[in-house]
């Protein structure tokens, strides 16, 4: 093995000042050794240098990754190239001192060794540690599951409360369709026994504002006007629903009234309209509207038209 060589092996690891120090002190050393020794043993002795060297090439390589992974190592490494410097020295003075500096670079890689074996056991822990983390998410995962199930049967559940909810709101929309009907059939009753017993209590229930009054049949006073209307006005006599005649206010006069049980504005419209018919043929008419109910709009504006209000029993005020 040669100064070159030497050199070559240990820049990388050592530096360039360093490797070519040493490579000046084990180059004439290994040239001595060649001389002083047999073929065989020069061999052995490069094979065993070698092996020796490939160790301390090793440490030394270790050495230099430790020095790479952290700061604070660079600071150690510097120390121990100078020790290993020191060290190079002293083989320099004999065969047994490189023997004693390989001793204590094997006692550097065994500390190495410890430290490696400090982080398997380091990693090893880490290790364990992923598999409970793993061991984790798997039940995070089957709960996951479960929570995923349980969601499928509340959507499944939610999904027959829809249909059912559903099947009730068509049931209900029956229901509200047949109460309307009803409802319109109970008004249409209700209006229908309001009106007879309004026709046949006429006397009692308007005796203060129509004295001697007189229930009269819609064709009976159409007789007597026809002569002067055409059909359409006929035919709106023919459907007041009650016209009487009586004094009103001691005038001989005919009342146009329109029944409901709840007055509103389309009584009062009818009862203005039929009555401005009979004035048309020459009557004394006065439209009043007979109800058991009416709201306060609904009043204003019939006393706004000059129509009387007969609610329940007494007679509202008329227009001034």
């Amino acid at each position: 093995m040669n100064t070159y060589r030497i050199y070559e092996d240990l820049r990388l690891t050592l530096g360039e000042e360093a490797a070519k120090s040493l490579a000046h002190t084990l180059g004439p050393m290994f040239e001595e050794a060649r001389n002083a020794v047999t073929k065989t043993e020069f061999r052995e002795l490069c094979t065993a240098i070698e092996a020796r060297n490939a160790v301390v090439d090793a440490g030394f390589a270790r050495l230099a990754d430790a020095q790479s992974r952290t700061e604070g190592k660079v600071s150690e490494l510097a120390e121990a190239q100078w020790r290993t410097e020191a060290k190079v020295s002293e083989l320099a003075e004999g065969q047994s001192r490189l023997t004693e500096a390989q001793s204590r670079l094997e006692e550097k890689v065994s500390e190495l060794a410890e430290a490696q074996s400090r982080t398997e056991e380091k990693v090893s822990e880490l290790a364990e540690a992923q598999s409970r983390t793993e061991a984790k998410v798997s039940e995070l995962a089957e709960a996951q599951s479960r929570t995923e199930a349980k969601v499928s049967e509340l959507a499944e559940a939610q999904s027959r409360t829809e249909e059912r909810v559903s099947e009730l709101a068509v049931a209900l929309g029956s229901l509200t369709n047949t109460v309307e009907r009803l409802s319109i059939r109970t008004d249409a009753v209700v209006g229908r026994t309001f009106e007879l017993q309004f026709r046949d209590r006429l006397s009692s229930y308007l005796g203060r504002f129509l004295r001697r009054s007189k229930l009269l049949r819609n064709d009976e006073v159409l007789d007597a006007i026809e002569s002067v209307l055409d059909s359409e006005e006929c035919d709106e006599v023919l459907r007041v629903d009650a016209i009487a005649s009586g004094l009103v206010d001691g005038v001989p006069s005919h009342v146009v009234v329109e029944v409901s049980s709840t007055g509103d504005t389309d009584d009062v419209v009818r009862a203005e309209r039929r009555a401005a018919i009979l004035r048309k043929a020459g009557m004394v008419a006065i439209p009043v509207v007979a109800c058991e109910a009416i709201s306060r709009e609904t009043a204003l504006f019939a006393q706004a038209r000059g129509v009387r209000v007969w609610c329940s029993g007494t007679m509202l005020g008329a227009a001034g």
